[in-house]
């Protein structure tokens, strides 16, 4: 079996680049900067959307919290992917919480110009459906994925779609520092900080991951791509 990362990992440019012009600029003229610190949450689940949100700089975590006050982290957005457009499409509540993983910044389009761009722009709306479509398969094979693996197989699983969450454009080849709590990593992962402690353990004697502190360097990617592939 050939290991795809791209079923996992859903790259995106941004919707606005390459619009036309004047499309562009009904957007352009009503975005805000929207500055959030790391830790600050972005929305909360049941909140309604005031508008979307396309992020400049950082990372933010979409989870969903259980009654024990335990999150399951979903995804993991990046720099120039959109947040927040899916109840506004819906006209529902938003069905996760987002919480910046580091110091954000966003271009915040507020409800209703947005949704007087999509009227007003088959371009635009054609890039959201296609989003959400890629979206959306992504999020169920990773779901689909991690309800049938044991924990070291998510594990390696988790550190190779986080990886390509932490390149940088045009920079792909080079290695990559992860840095994330193991809190969030066990969240994302769906198990234990002790149980994932103990498989990092493993990965970083057997050479195939650095561990130190919260930073991980995946050393050989092909090694971790063997123990994800679950049959």
């Amino acid at each position: 079996m050939t290991f795809r990362i791209e079923k996992y990992h859903f790259k995106t440019e941004s919707i606005l680049d390459g619009l036309p012009v004047k499309e562009f600029r009904l957007l352009k003229q009503e975005m805000q900067r929207i500055e959030i610190p790391k830790g600050r949450v972005v929305y909360r689940e049941g909140s309604y959307s005031k508008g979307v949100y396309i992020l400049r700089k950082g990372k933010v975590k979409i989870y969903q919290t259980n009654r024990d006050g335990k999150e399951q982290i979903a995804y993991i957005y990046r720099k120039g992917e959109i947040m927040g457009y899916r109840p506004l499409v819906c006209e529902g509540p938003n069905p996760v919480s987002a919480s910046a993983l580091e110091d954000c910044v966003f271009s915040f389009i507020p409800q209703k110009y947005f949704i007087h761009a999509l009227d007003e722009s088959p371009v635009l709306a054609r890039r959201l459906l296609t989003n959400l479509a890629h979206e959306f398969t992504v999020w169920i094979n990773k779901l689909t994925l991690f309800a049938q693996q044991p924990v070291k197989e998510r594990v390696a699983l988790s550190l190779l779609i986080i990886n390509e969450k932490y390149k940088k454009n045009g920079k792909e080849r080079l290695p990559v520092v992860i840095n994330l709590s193991r809190e969030d990593l066990a969240n994302y992962v769906g198990t234990t900080i002790e149980t994932l402690v103990r498989i990092l353990r493993y990965l970083k004697d057997e050479k195939i991951i650095e561990a130190s502190g919260r930073k991980i360097v995946i050393l050989k990617p092909k090694e971790l791509e063997k123990i994800a592939i679950f049959y």
